[in-house]
């Protein structure tokens, strides 16, 4: 744990983490961040522990959560400055995972205009796609939540998760293909896993789930790299809705 060898007057704490002297006043009105003492000329001075608190901050800021969330996250009792940081860096790991396929896209792309040739309209969209699908049709509030589902269902399962989807969609593809109706118990099996594999992904969240509907149905090209197409996709809906007691099915 952080002691209080170490001070700095708020100038200096200013200049060492980067963060505006404003910012600094601004966290202690809002009731975030106190100084340990003042000075007689009652300059703010601030210790190894507010250093502490500062970093819990940031990382539930990293995480979406706004200042007021935090506040009364850090009133608790319980609050802990290691769970602020395993929140922050499960997000970061995320953000690398995500940096890095963007990485290797970019990396193609350079590769190809370092050598001379022409950057396939492929691999130029599937990077652009990379770089602002999620904040086209998902707000941030979705954003911190589906970031909250990937931690609670953990990389192991997500890793399973993308597998079982291709094999999911080949198995409704070829029921499809030989004639099966949505009411057949076979489709009927194959609409209960895709509704449960959906849930996994959105949590039960209505919005996320309508951002991701909106998202597979403007987005064709993102669909039939999937394998999924118009008419399958009708397929799978026909049999979710029977699945859902003949309504049509919001996620939940």
């Amino acid at each position: 744990m952080a002691d209080d060898t170490k001070s700095w007057k708020v100038g200096d704490l200013a200049r060492a983490t980067g963060i505006s002297v404003r910012t600094l006043h601004w966290y202690e009105k809002v009731g975030l961040l106190r100084p340990a003492r003042r000075t007689r000329a009652g300059h703010r001075v601030y210790g190894e522990r507010e250093l502490l608190r500062i970093q819990q901050i940031l990382s539930l800021r990293a995480v979406g959560m706004s200042l007021d969330e935090i506040r009364a996250l850090l009133a608790r009792r319980d609050a802990s400055p290691l769970d602020a940081i395993e929140r922050h860096l499960a997000r970061a790991k995320e953000l690398i995972a995500e940096q890095q396929r963007l990485v290797v896209r970019l990396e193609r792309v350079a590769l190809a205009l370092r050598a001379g040739s022409k950057v396939s309209a492929e691999d130029l969209l599937r990077t652009i796609e990379e770089t602002v699908m999620f904040e086209k049709y998902y707000d941030e509030e979705q954003r911190k939540r589906i970031e909250e589902r990937r931690v609670e269902v953990g990389d192991e399962r997500i890793r399973e998760v993308e597998q079982e989807w291709p094999r999911l969609i080949a198995e409704a593809k070829q029921a499809m293909e030989d004639g099966v109706d949505p009411a057949d118990p076979r489709m009927q099996s194959i609409a209960t896993r895709w509704m449960a594999l959906v849930r996994e992904f959105t949590g039960g969240d209505r919005g996320i789930h309508q951002s991701l509907g909106r998202m597979w149905k403007s987005e064709p090209a993102l669909a039939q790299r999937s394998g999924i197409d118009a008419a399958l996709f009708e397929h799978v809906g026909r049999a979710i809705r029977i699945a859902n007691g003949g309504k049509e099915w919001t996620g939940e």
